[in-house]
């Protein structure tokens, strides 16, 4: 038989093509949503801006007074005249910002910031502006009024500017804001109440750009404290994971669940980084160990789906063929029928073959074909008749929105809906998705303000910032929809290839068997498997109770399949 060459084509790619442990981290991403800090919402925050605000204050009305005694001695009346009833004007701002009244002050401070009369303070007046639209949760507005000071050069207010510009930024979760105020920060001179946030940024930023061993430092700067701690020491662990440095990254992951022992078994982080020691343990090639930790995942967790297929790479790796067939039965379940799953339905017609079960083998790769063929005719027209971003965007809300409202029989979405499940967990598009729903917040923040306020000059310019950079990231997600869809393309055709090698050594085993079936021969006997001797005596007697599948799925029965079938080999 040539099998041999056939696993070594099939496994190729792994294991950083079936789980990355970068490019697809996935299931990471809702803790780090979950975890993420609400920046405005930080009482510390809200008290330092309010008593920067109230130090810009004291320092305008200082120099209000100087300016005063200046203009005494000037002799031109009408000059003076105006000069004075402009800084009444910023006097008046300042007034405002002290008394709270930050629609108002912000209304005025933008007016002033677009005068000639105050070229020479436009930059102060813009960062004040900057930290009244920050405080009024109008982040991605702010932000501009940062950037502009940051361009300008200014000494005086860069510093400041390019802080706020990366709490905004990080609120937003706007990857390109946040880079470019990284690139300009000197670490030392950042305020150290948000030095774990920077250094989390910077780490990620790192990461993206395979600088592991960088990034790995920087995530160990992040304090056990802070709310990015968690996020930060998966983060680390995964830098040491591909740098090949298994033992560090077994060991963070250890510190990550160390430090989330009082949380709940389905904690995210802490079970995040059960999956993280499983996979390094995969990596270091110990099986055994790996199905350990993969069995930890409680099955109340949304994560437990995935570990049910990583786990049954290494019972197959290790030669535990009937309880990776245990866990194929709950993963090719009707509850995971609408789951993008090609690989896993090869994988288990490779047990198959093993265990010389070629009629199943036959029926797993049918169903293959039925479900996957179909699916690659409808990408493959999709791709060739959209070409407009916002369109595939558009498309893919239509699922979200399924997915919220519950999905009616019969629907069908001009993008596949199990194509779209897989595209929806993908971390560079729930990024990108997620930034749109923090601008679609602010622009529901922007509604709610007043008539005057939206119709002023300030009002005005936000509903253009946030128009703009909506319709910018639902291109640039549209794009990335684009692309994964063209991945999944890629990867479909590849897997077709592999299902036709299968089916070749399926009709090979065929034929080997029906020849020494009609020699009178018997085939030599299969090495005897892991689990071979596990018979049903072996579960009834440790407190199971026994039934035979009869073709009926139920929820809770997911996970406890045990196929106690022997090879037909002989």
């Amino acid at each position: 038989m040539k099998i041999f060459i056939l696993l070594t084509i099939f496994f190729s790619g792994f294991p950083l093509k079936s789980f990355p442990l970068v490019e697809q981290k996935n299931y990471v991403e809702e803790f780090v949503v979950q975890n993420k800090m609400d920046l405005l919402g930080s009482v510390d925050q809200q008290l330092n801006i309010e008593k920067e605000l109230g130090n810009l204050f004291a320092e305008s009305s200082k120099e209000d007074s100087i300016l005063i005694a200046k203009r005494r001695k000037i002799r031109k009346k009408r000059r003076r005249k105006m000069k004075y009833s402009s800084r009444r004007e910023l006097a008046k701002a300042m007034k405002l910002v002290k008394a709270l009244k930050y629609k108002e002050a912000s209304k005025l401070l933008f007016r002033l910031a677009h005068s000639s009369h105050y070229k020479k303070y436009r930059n102060r007046i813009k960062y004040i502006l900057g930290l009244l639209l920050y405080q009024m949760k109008l982040h991605q507005v702010s932000a501009f009024q940062f950037i502009s000071v940051i361009r300008s050069g200014d000494k005086k207010f860069i510093k400041q500017s390019l802080e706020k510009l990366s709490l905004a930024a990080s609120y937003l979760g706007d990857d390109t804001l946040l880079n470019y105020a990284i690139s300009r920060i000197a670490v030392d001179s950042f305020p150290k109440a948000h030095r774990d946030m920077l250094f989390y940024r910077i780490g990620e930023f790192q990461l993206r750009n395979e600088q592991y061993e960088s990034a790995a430092k920087s995530f160990s700067r992040v304090s056990e404290k802070s709310e990015f701690f968690p996020q930060a020491k998966y983060m680390q662990a995964l830098a040491y994971s591909y740098l090949r440095k298994n033992k560090k990254a077994i060991a963070a992951f250890e510190e990550l669940i160390d430090a989330r022992a009082d949380r709940p078994v389905t904690d995210t982080p802490k079970v995040a980084a059960i999956m993280g020691l499983a996979r390094v343990y995969y990596q270091m090639k110990d099986w055994d160990k790996s199905i350990e930790f993969y069995r930890e995942v409680p099955r109340d967790h949304p994560l437990w789906h995935d570990t049910l297929f990583e786990s049954s790479w290494a019972m197959f790796r290790s030669g535990r063929f009937r309880s990776a067939l245990g866990n194929f039965q709950s993963l090719h379940s009707p509850f995971y029928e609408k789951t993008y799953l090609p690989e896993s339905l090869l994988v288990r017609s490779l047990v198959y073959l093993y265990i010389c079960q070629y009629d199943e083998m036959e029926k797993v790769l049918n169903i293959f074909v039925k479900i996957y063929r179909p699916l690659f005719k409808k990408i493959n027209r999709y791709l060739k008749t959209q070409d407009n971003p916002l369109t595939y965007f558009k498309d893919i809300v239509l699922v979200l929105k399924g997915e919220r409202q519950g999905h009616q029989e019969g629907v069908q979405y001009p993008i596949p809906l199990i194509a779209s499940r897989k595209i929806l967990k993908e971390g560079d598009f729930r990024r990108s998705y997620d930034y749109i729903r923090a601008l679609l917040s602010e622009r529901r923040r922007l509604k709610q303000m007043p008539l005057w306020w939206r119709k002023s000059g300030v009002g005005r310019y936000a509903n253009k910032i946030l128009k703009r950079r909506l319709q910018k990231s639902r291109k640039r997600a549209g794009r990335l929809i684009r692309l994964h869809l063209l991945d999944i393309r890629e990867d479909l055709v590849d897997l077709f290839e592999q299902e036709g090698f299968i089916r070749y050594e399926m009709i090979n085993g065929k034929k080997e068997a029906l020849k020494k079936k009609l020699a009178n021969k018997e085939l030599p006997p299969v090495k005897k498997q892991v689990d071979e001797d596990t018979t049903r005596d072996f579960y009834i007697q440790n407190g199971w109770q026994y039934y035979k599948f009869r073709g009926e799925y139920w929820l809770d029965e997911l996970g406890n399949y045990h196929y106690v079938g022997n090879p037909s080999c002989k």
